[in-house]
């Protein structure tokens, strides 16, 4: 079968990721509505598309489960396949950030599972909880539980640290799934590598912004 192979599987990561990388700035996109203060005006509409909705979970569920799957078959036969004593020399030859995809992308995960507790979920502190809180017009307060949520300084900080995680993940992500797709001559790898660098950079900025601007008090 066709993911059998290596360069199957590598082609099924590049996809996976590159699906991914357009739902993270698709949700960025959309959370940014929280600078305009329309954040829940967004949210309610979104959550009036079900099939829209549901049928993304869907498609991120499934992409986020054969990149990880994938992503760790890729590992360990890298691994197995590079002896020991050898492993200098190959080194040379790869960056950190290539090196260690599978630690990013694990660190990534698990903030994942915190961000799905903490906003959609909302159970770590129920007692901002949006679906329990609705605003002025009786909609579920996101951009309450947002705010109130980024105050506090060691919750901003996990986002911070968990968004640097995801920069680098990007950063090298980016980069090798274009070249699965052949894109990697000496013409276009320079452009590759500073289209990853500058994506991956403007997205944690994006991303940043909005808990930076709730600590530093001009969003509240």
């Amino acid at each position: 079968m066709f993911p059998t192979s290596t360069v199957g599987r590598k082609i099924v990561m590049a996809f996976t990721g590159q699906v991914l990388v357009l739902f993270i700035i698709f949700h960025v996109a959309g959370n940014s509505s929280i600078f305009f203060r329309a954040l829940n005006a967004y949210v309610v509409g979104l959550y009036g598309l079900p099939v829209f909705v549901w049928g993304g979970r869907a498609v991120l569920v499934a992409a986020l489960a054969f990149h990880m799957w994938y992503g760790t078959v890729l590992k360990l036969e890298n691994h197995s396949a590079k002896p020991q004593a050898y492993a200098l020399t190959h080194y040379l030859n790869a960056t950190f950030v290539g090196r260690n995809m599978i630690w990013t992308g694990v660190f990534i995960f698990t903030f994942l599972i915190y961000h799905l507790i903490h906003f959609t979920f909302q159970v770590t502190d129920p007692s901002i909880a949006a679906n329990t809180h609705p605003d002025n017009l009786g909609r579920p307060d996101v951009f309450m539980m947002v705010v109130r949520s980024f105050q506090h300084i060691d919750i901003s900080l996990v986002y911070i640290v968990s968004l640097v995680a995801l920069l680098l993940h990007l950063y090298h992500g980016i980069q090798s799934s274009f070249q699965t797709w052949g894109m990697n001559n000496d013409r276009t790898l320079p452009v590759i590598e500073k289209t990853g660098m500058t994506a991956s950079i403007i997205l944690f900025l994006w991303y940043a912004a909005i808990p930076l601007s709730i600590v530093m008090g001009s969003l509240q």
